[in-house]
């Protein structure tokens, strides 16, 4: 299994006019174009993550319920009569 700190390079597509952007904004930041690129899929990606682990807690806790206070004194059939 690798380590999950190795690095693996990919190559992208993008127009002159998106390139030559990405450098100034990159310049602006202090970094390269991949050092900008990687910045902002780690930030998607953690995202995702939260989102998804905030959906499990809230799944939990619907699974579990939440008791809202009070007493039911009547059963179904009496609720459902007419």
């Amino acid at each position: 299994m690798p380590a999950l700190d190795e690095k693996q390079n990919i190559t992208l597509r993008l127009s002159k006019q998106t390139i030559q952007k990405a450098r100034v904004l990159a310049a602006q930041r202090a970094t390269s174009i991949s050092g900008l690129l990687t910045s902002q899929i780690e930030q998607i990606t953690e995202k995702e993550d939260e989102y998804e682990r905030a959906m499990d807690r809230a799944f939990a806790r619907m699974e579990k319920g939440f008791h809202m206070g009070g007493v039911h004194k009547l059963d179904r059939d009496a609720l459902h009569e007419r």
